[in-house]
């Protein structure tokens, strides 16, 4: 638990870039802190990459080389209270909208202030348009009372890059061995936040999967927990529906007030909702944006709507929010975690590999063939509610009893094992 009050299903820290002009900086200080830190594991590809070039080097016949089913290898971490330092990189920070560097700042401040991240390690240029006090003040805005190491690295005030380098190393090392020393501890279910993602959807999805995850949405929504269903082009269709869920007509007008905004400037782009379903979503017969919309919307359950929110929002209130987010997978799971989440709930029916830094994401198969296939990365599975041996109720219960293994940190997800770190931020405006 944070001093807040808000807890973590994590505890990490973070280290991110003010401005792409960092981004070598930030792989300089990965590649020199991760295996140090003992958080460094050589996968499968890894080992076998390293048998080819000896193979190779040998002047042996490579085709006797074979790529390993998994490897022994695992980190070692020396701070065994610390889930991992994740470093993050991005392409924006300048060269844009001043508005597209604000909503940087402001997604940033997100990430600092979710109750998954204990302390943060931010490098700067300084010249840039997403400037350090836009991102302090936004911080702000999301705790009052933020105490977390907040270490900041400005790169035109120092002498020399070395200089800073050293710095940001020594001070992060410093920081990770304060966190070190806090413990999970008990809490209740109702300090989940939960994010609602889909993904490669299929025709199966809003039939097991997505109605599965409202139910799992449903039962934490009654006893206080946190919801947020994002990805607003596929609510496209059931605007109604929802509008007569909001608590309060100024929240229904809010949405589609938000709705029209978004779809104006994908017109004005020459776009519109009506192409967000993808070539894969139309092949399994999600052929329009409205057929999309009927099952993905389920992802949210049946609960009153309390809070609307505009993209890079945070979540304040109690039950299911909207968040106004794109389609796209990676940019709308990102805004789940800088709205808040701490947990991220992810159905898919055709695979795919998403995940995030700092919320575990549990990978939710709509049918029991994609849940073979895709294994690596599937860890619950809907099908049995297609072939009729479960419910969407029974299969909700134990979804949510999962997420609770998993928030509890009994079981880690497998886009966590695999290290699937995925963090893209959403770019609505035009770069300059």
């Amino acid at each position: 638990m944070r001093s807040d009050g808000s807890v973590g299903t994590a505890n990490y820290w973070l280290v991110v870039p003010m401005v792409f002009c960092e981004n070598g900086n930030i792989e300089t200080l990965k590649t020199s802190m991760l295996r140090a830190l003992g958080l460094s594991k050589r996968n499968q590809y890894e080992v076998f990459s390293q048998s080819l070039a000896d193979a190779y080097s040998r002047g042996e016949n490579p085709d006797s080389v074979s790529l390993p089913k998994r490897t022994n290898h695992e980190p070692s971490p020396i701070f065994q209270n610390i889930d991992g330092i994740k470093f993050l990189t991005h392409g924006l920070g300048c060269g844009e909208t001043r508005g597209i560097s604000e909503e940087l700042c402001a997604l940033l401040a997100g990430y600092a202030c979710n109750p998954n991240v204990s302390g943060i390690t931010v490098l700067s240029l300084g010249c840039q348009h997403a400037q350090v006090s836009i991102l302090e003040n936004e911080i702000a805005k999301r705790s009052t009372n933020f105490d977390k190491p907040l270490l900041v690295f400005e790169q035109q005030k120092y002498p020399s890059e070395r200089e800073m380098l050293e710095q940001a190393i020594r001070q992060t090392y410093a920081g990770l061995s304060r966190i070190n020393e806090l413990k999970r501890t008990p809490a209740p279910l109702s300090k989940l936040c939960l994010g609602m993602e889909c993904g490669a959807s299929d025709g199966f999805s809003g039939i097991s999967a997505n109605p599965a995850m409202g139910h799992a949405a449903d039962l934490l929504a009654a006893i206080g927990g946190r919801v947020i269903l994002s990805e607003f082009p596929e609510l496209c269709g059931v605007e109604q529906e929802i509008v007569n869920r909001c608590a309060t007509p100024n929240i229904g007008n809010r949405f589609i007030e938000i709705m029209r905004n978004y779809e104006l400037r994908v017109k004005e782009a020459g776009s519109g909702f009506h192409m967000n379903p993808s070539p894969g979503n139309v092949k399994d017969g999600l052929i329009t944006d409205a057929m999309k919309s009927a099952g993905a919307a389920r992802k949210g359950g049946t609960s009153p709507v309390v809070d609307v929110l505009d993209f890079p929002g945070w979540v304040t209130k109690n039950g299911l929010s909207l968040l106004c987010t794109a389609g796209n997978d990676v940019e709308s799971t990102t805004a789940l975690a800088g709205a808040g989440a701490n947990f991220i709930l992810f159905s898919t029916g055709l695979g795919t590999p998403t995940g995030n830094p700092i919320a575990p994401v549990i990978k939710i198969s709509s049918n029991s063939k994609t849940a073979g296939s895709f294994h690596e990365y599937i860890d619950f599975d809907t099908g049995p509610v297609i072939d009729g041996s479960e419910t969407v109720e029974s299969i909700g219960e134990k979804l949510l009893n999962e997420v609770i293994e998993y928030a509890s940190g009994n079981k880690k997800t497998k886009s966590t094992i695999q290290g699937r770190d995925d963090f893209l931020p959403w770019k609505r405006g035009m770069s300059l």
